[in-house]
């Protein structure tokens, strides 16, 4: 029997990576992302691996559309697994000045408001159905803010309680909920991150390390240990040197065309670093 897992954000970084990990033969995809030319190029990628996959190019903020979406493809393919994995990020600008309000609701609305309707439009399917599985991507970063990425921190720190209250009260429906914590993920979103970057994963590894963790259906997948370790003895520090530490991780973000465009300045006139530190 065909096995179908939706993922939001999957035309790169580790949403390309998750499709490509669970493209196989016996397995339905639908995957979403807003740059249709990518997502269809990882479309054919996942085809080639023996998967039949679904593509909407969409943007996880058209809720209505998304929504829509979604309960199609569950009408048709009932979803076995679905990775609300869209996200953004934005922060800092040069010299660390403060995040353009903008680009701070922007983060807010992809990466917290996204996922919730992702896995909204299909909860309450599942809990009919008395099977499934929801997995929202979070980070580390809401786990331990970020000085310099504060919406991007709290709107993953809300998807950690978010997934948290849902996998309470529909566990005792047969659906199962994850929360996803990754540390840094080698991908252009992380390109446009000048900080440092400590126990950097490539994306194939990450989507490994998932896929073991939800065939376990584990309430949190939290990675790399290095960091997860570094964050369970945060909080016996006293605050001073909690600050000093969480310091070290000052970040500056380069905005993506979306995110210079709404602050009305021209694309072109920011380049991102070319490669990873």
């Amino acid at each position: 029997m065909a096995r179908t897992i939706v993922i939001t954000g999957a035309s790169g970084g580790i949403g390309r990576g998750l499709a490509l990990e669970y493209a196989e033969a016996g397995t339905v995809l639908a995957l979403t992302g807003r740059d249709e030319e990518r997502l269809q190029a990882v479309a054919e990628a996942c085809r080639s691996r023996g998967a039949v996959v679904q593509t909407g190019a969409l943007d996880v903020r058209d809720t209505e559309a998304l929504v829509d979406w979604l309960q199609a493809i569950d009408a048709r393919h009932p979803v076995d697994l679905a990775i609300a994995n869209a996200g953004v990020v934005s922060g800092a600008g040069p010299a660390h000045g403060s995040e353009p309000l903008a680009t701070a609701l922007r983060v807010i609305d992809v990466n917290l408001k996204g996922a919730i309707a992702t896995v909204s439009a299909l909860a309450d399917r599942m809990r009919a159905r008395r099977s499934g599985h929801l997995a929202v991507m979070s980070s580390l970063a809401g786990l331990a803010t970020q000085p310099d990425l504060p919406s991007y921190s709290a709107g993953k720190a809300g998807l950690i309680s978010y997934g948290a209250a849902l996998r309470i009260r529909l566990r005792p429906h047969g659906v199962a909920v994850t929360v996803i914590c990754p540390g840094y993920i080698e991908s252009p979103m992380l390109q446009r991150q000048r900080s440092p970057k400590p126990f950097a994963w490539p994306a194939e590894k990450a989507a490994r390390h998932i896929r073991r963790g939800l065939d376990r259906r584990r309430r949190m997948i939290a990675f790399p240990w290095q960091l997860m370790l570094g964050i369970r003895l945060l909080p016996l520090a006293p605050p001073f040197l909690h600050d000093w530490i969480m310091a070290g991780f000052a970040a500056e973000i380069v905005p993506d065309a979306e995110g210079i465009r709404e602050r009305g300045t021209e694309p072109e006139s920011l380049h991102p670093p070319s490669g990873m530190s």
